[in-house]
C-alpha cells in the first residue's frame, strides 16, 4: 500500500514572500573574539572594514568578560568573580567616541536602539560625553527617552562638564527635560545640581525644567545641590548653581522625607556663603529635621572638622536670622574654634556655667589657652549693661535682626557689635 504525499503548505503570493523575507530577523551571531572587540573599541577603521565583510557582524553580540569583586557569604570575604557582559560593535564604538566607526556601522544597518547589556549606544555615548556620536545616533533614530536597565535616560547620564553638548543635542532632538529615572525619580536637573554643573542647570532651566520637582525622597534639585557641596574647592560653583535654582523659583524651605532642609545640608558641609544665600531667600534658621536637629546642631557637630572654613560666620548668620542659643552642654563642641565659642557665648544674656571645660583635652587647652581661661573666669558672672542692651534688642528683633540692624543709621562698629561680630572679648 502506498501513501499519498503530504500536501505542501500554501504558497504565498510573491509580494508577501518578499515582505516575509525582509522582516525575518537575521540569525544572532555571538562573538567572543577579543581582537574583534578591540577593533571597535580602538576605532581601527582598517580592521573594522575587514570584520564587516561578514554582514552578520554588524549586529553581532559581543561578549566581554569583566573581573568584579563580589561578596561571598559562605566564605565571609570578597572574591574576584568573572562576569560576562553583552554588547555590540555600535556600543563599543560609541562608548569610546569613534565617530567614523559609528557612522559606518549605522550605514550598514546597525540596530541603533539595541540594548543587549541594558544600555543603548546612546546611553554609552552620553556617559562618555561624545557629542558627535550622540548626533549621529539621534540622526539615525536613537530613542532619546529610552530608560536603561538601571532606570536612567540618556539625559541622566550627562554627568560631566564635557557632556553639555550631548545634553543640548538631546533636548534639541525632543528629549523630555523633566524625564524621571525609574526608581529614584530623579530629573536631569537633580543630577546636574548634584554634580554642580552650572551650564547644564542653566540649559535645563531654559528648556522648562521643573525646579520644584521632588525625587523619591521628597528632595528638590536645591536639596541635591546643597547636600553635595562638600569640598571647599567646589563651593564656588555649587553656590552659582544654587543661585540659579533660587532665581528660578526654588523653595529653600522644602524638606525631604527626613525633614532635612537645604540649610541643614549647607550647615553640615560648613558652607557659609551658601548658608547666607539660603537665609536671605527665606530659609528658616530654627527648623528641626526628623531627628530633632536644627541647622545650628548640624553645624556644631562638624565644627572640629572644618576649623579653617570660618564656621563662626555660619553660627553668626543663623543667630542673626532667628536661631535660638544652643544648650550650654553643646558649647563643648565649639571649644576647638574659639571664634565659634565667642559667638555662641555672646548669644546668652549671661554666661552659663561651663562645667564642660573640665573635660577638654590638654591639646585644646594648649592651643587656645588664653581665650578658654577668659571663659573660665567669666563663667556664671554678670554681663555688662552694654551686652544686656544688645541682648534685649536682639531678643526683640528675633528673626528680623539681620535685616533690621542693617537698616539702622548707626556706626559700623555698633552694627557689628549688635550682629555678634568677633572682637575676642566677652563683655
Amino acid at each position: 500500500m502506498t501513501r499519498s504525499p503530504l500536501p505542501s503548505p500554501p504558497r504565498l503570493p510573491p509580494r508577501q514572500r518578499r515582505l516575509q523575507e525582509v522582516r525575518a530577523p537575521p540569525p544572532q551571531v555571538h562573538c567572543r573574539d577579543t581582537a574583534i572587540h578591540n577593533t571597535f573599541m580602538c576605532g581601527d577603521m582598517k580592521g573594522v572594514y575587514a570584520v564587516l565583510k561578514d554582514p552578520a557582524m554588524v549586529n553581532a553580540l559581543m561578549e566581554t568578560v569583566h573581573e568584579e569583586m563580589v561578596w561571598a557569604p559562605e566564605m565571609g570575604m570578597w572574591t574576584l568573580s568573572s562576569k560576562v557582559r553583552q554588547t555590540t560593535a555600535l556600543h563599543l564604538a560609541a562608548s569610546r567616541g569613534h565617530a567614523a566607526c559609528v557612522e559606518e556601522l549605522l550605514f550598514r544597518g546597525a540596530e541603533v536602539n539595541a540594548d543587549p547589556g541594558g544600555n543603548t549606544a546612546l546611553h554609552d555615548a552620553c556617559t562618555g560625553a561624545h557629542s558627535v556620536c550622540v548626533q549621529l545616533l539621534l540622526s539615525h533614530g536613537a530613542d532619546s527617552e529610552r530608560l536603561s536597565a538601571d532606570g536612567s535616560a540618556p539625559l541622566h547620564l550627562c554627568t560631566s562638564a564635557l557632556s553639555f553638548h550631548c545634553a543640548k543635542l538631546l533636548l534639541e532632538g525632543g528629549a523630555n527635560v523633566n524625564i524621571r529615572s525609574r526608581e529614584s525619580r530623579l530629573t536631569p536637573l537633580h543630577v546636574a545640581a548634584q554634580r554642580g554643573l552650572e551650564e547644564h542647570v542653566e540649559l535645563f532651566l531654559s528648556h522648562g525644567a521643573d525646579v520644584l520637582a521632588t525625587n523619591q525622597e521628597g528632595e528638590t534639585p536645591l536639596n541635591a545641590a546643597c547636600s553635595r557641596a562638600e569640598r571647599p574647592s567646589e563651593a564656588g560653583r555649587y553656590l552659582r548653581v544654587i543661585q540659579k535654582l533660587l532665581g528660578a523659583g526654588a523653595d529653600p524651605q522644602t524638606a525631604g522625607r527626613k525633614r532635612h532642609t537645604p540649610l541643614h545640608n549647607a550647615c553640615a558641609n560648613c558652607c557659609s556663603r551658601i548658608a547666607d544665600v539660603l537665609l536671605l531667600h527665606g530659609a528658616k534658621a530654627d527648623i528641626k529635621n526628623c531627628a530633632g536637629y536644627t541647622p545650628m546642631d548640624c553645624l556644631l557637630q562638624v565644627v572640629e572638622d572644618y576649623q579653617t572654613q570660618q564656621p563662626e560666620e555660619i553660627a553668626r548668620s543663623l543667630l542673626n536670622h532667628g536661631a535660638k542659643p544652643v544648650s550650654p552642654k553643646m558649647l563643648k563642641l565649639c571649644a576647638p574654634v574659639p571664634a565659634v565659642l565667642e559667638v555662641m557665648l555672646n548669644s546668652y544674656m549671661s554666661l552659663p556655667p561651663c562645667e564642660w571645660m573640665d573635660s577638654l583635652s590638654d591639646e585644646v587647652y594648649e592651643e587656645h589657652g588664653p581665650f578658654l581661661d577668659l571663659v573660665h573666669q567669666r563663667s556664671a558672672s554678670p554681663r555688662s549693661l552694654q551686652h544686656l542692651s544688645r541682648h534685649a534688642l536682639r531678643l526683640h528683633l528675633g528673626a528680623r535682626c539681620h535685616s533690621a540692624v542693617g537698616k539702622l543709621d548707626i556706626p559700623s562698629s555698633v552694627r557689628d557689635y549688635l550682629l555678634l561680630y568677633n572682637d575676642g572679648t566677652l563683655k
